[in-house]
C-alpha cells in the first residue's frame, strides 16, 4: 500500500509537470486563452500522470515477485499499463467535463482527439516514470546485493573468529600432557597409550574440520570427559571431578569447546595447588528457555579484578559472537566459588 502511494504522489507530481508544460506552451500559441481549458487540460494531466504511476506499480511489484529477465518483455507492459491506466482516466474524466462542466451526455470513446493527446501524454509519462522505476529497482537490487556481500563477510568473520576462539588449547597442557605420556611409557605403556589416544581425541575436537559452532551437549560433555581424563593422570587423587548432567538437555546445542577452556581456568588457578581434597564440578542444567552451565571448584576464589592470565576473554568473545547480548555469565565466590553461563536454548543452523 505504501509503494502504491508513493507511486501515486509520483504521478500526481509528474502530471502537474506535464501540464505545466502543455499549459505554458498553450498560453504561448494561443490568441485567446480558455481558462476552462487550462482546468480541463490539468485535469487530465494529473489523473492520466497518477493512474499511469499506479498500474505501473503493479507492473514494479511483479517485476520483484518474479524477476524476468527480458528488458523488451518488462517495457511491453509498462506500455501496456500506461494504455489501460491512460484510457481508464481519460474516460473517467471525460465523464466528469460531459456530465459536470459541458452538461452533456457522455459517450464511450466520444473524443477520439482528447484520446490521441492524451495517448502523448501517457508515452511522455511511462517513459518518465518507466526509467525512474528500473533505475530504482536496479539500484535496490545492487543495494541489497551490497548488503548480502556484507552479511556474508560478516558471516566469514564471525565463523574465522570463532574457528580461532575453538581451536585455542593451552600450549602449557600440552606440554604438561606430553611430560605425563612421557613418564607413563616406561612405567605403564598401556596408559601412556590410552592417553596418547585421548589427546588426539582432544586436538580432533578442537580442529573442528566440519566448521561447526554449536555441538550437542553430549558430545560436549564427552570431550570434557576426555579432557579430565588426561589431567588425573596429572593430578592423581589430589582433585576428584563431579559431573551433574540434566539427562533433558543433552540433545541440546551448545557452543563448541565452551566447557574446555573453564575447567582448564579451575585447574590451573583454583586447584593447582591443592595438595589433597580438590573438587571440581561441572553442573548443567535444562531449564525451560535456556541452559545453565556451572563450572565450580574449592580452590582458591576468584581475585576482585581478573587479569588476562584468568583466560575469560575467549569465553565472553564466543559467548558474544554466538548469542549477541543475549546471554549471562556470572564469576562468583560467594556461596560457593563457580562461573554461570546462561544461554538460550537454539538449535544449530
Amino acid at each position: 500500500m505504501k509503494d502504491f502511494i508513493k507511486c501515486a504522489i509520483n504521478g500526481l507530481k509528474i502530471g502537474a509537470i506535464v501540464a505545466a508544460i502543455l499549459i505554458a506552451f498553450y498560453f504561448i500559441s494561443a490568441n485567446n486563452v480558455s481558462w476552462r481549458y487550462v482546468g480541463v487540460t490539468f485535469m487530465f494531466s494529473v489523473a492520466i500522470s497518477t493512474s499511469i504511476s499506479s498500474f505501473m506499480q503493479l507492473v514494479e511489484n511483479y517485476r520483484k515477485k518474479y524477476n524476468p529477465k527480458n528488458y523488451y518483455f518488462i517495457w511491453g507492459l509498462y506500455y501496456l499499463s500506461a494504455l489501460v491506466g491512460m484510457t481508464i482516466a481519460s474516460e473517467i474524466c471525460l465523464f466528469i467535463l460531459n456530465a459536470f462542466i459541458l452538461k452533456i451526455d457522455y459517450t464511450i470513446f466520444s473524443d477520439p482527439k482528447q484520446l490521441l493527446i492524451n495517448l502523448v501524454i501517457s508515452l511522455v509519462v511511462t517513459t518518465i516514470v518507466g526509467v525512474y522505476q528500473t533505475q530504482r529497482s536496479n539500484l535496490e537490487l545492487r543495494l541489497k546485493q551490497k548488503e548480502v556481500d556484507i552479511i556474508k563477510l560478516n558471516q566469514l568473520k564471525t565463523q574465522a573468529e570463532l574457528q580461532t576462539l575453538q581451536s585455542r588449547i593451552n600450549p602449557h597442557f600440552l606440554y604438561n600432557s606430553l611430560n605425563s605420556i612421557a613418564s607413563l611409557i616406561h612405567i605403564d605403556a598401556d596408559k601412556a597409550e590410552d592417553m596418547t589416544l585421548k589427546l588426539s581425541k582432544l586436538f580432533r575436537y578442537s580442529i573442528n574440520t566440519q566448521n561447526e559452532n554449536l555441538t550437542s551437549v553430549k558430545e560436549e560433555v564427552e570431550i570434557v570427559k576426555t579432557y579430565l581424563d588426561i589431567e588425573r593422570v596429572r593430578f592423581g587423587e589430589r582433585i576428584n571431578f563431579n559431573l551433574e548432567i540434566d539427562d533433558a538437555a543433552l540433545e541440546e546445542k551448545i557452543p563448541r569447546f565452551i566447557l574446555q577452556p573453564l575447567v582448564e581456568n579451575a585447574l590451573k588457578h583454583g586447584l593447582n595447588d591443592q595438595i589433597s581434597g580438590g573438587l571440581l564440578k561441572i553442573i548443567i542444567k535444562n531449564a525451560p528457555n535456556e541452559l545453565l552451565l556451572i563450572v565450580s571448584d574449592n580452590g582458591k576464589p576468584f581475585p576482585s579484578e581478573l587479569n588476562s592470565g584468568y583466560g575469560l576473554q575467549s569465553t565472553y568473545e564466543k559467548l558474544q559472537l554466538l548469542y549477541p547480548d543475549n546471554y549471562q555469565l556470572q564469576i562468583v565466590n560467594e556461596p560457593e566459588k563457580q562461573i554461570k553461563i546462561s544461554i538460550p536454548k537454539q538449535h544449530e543452523s
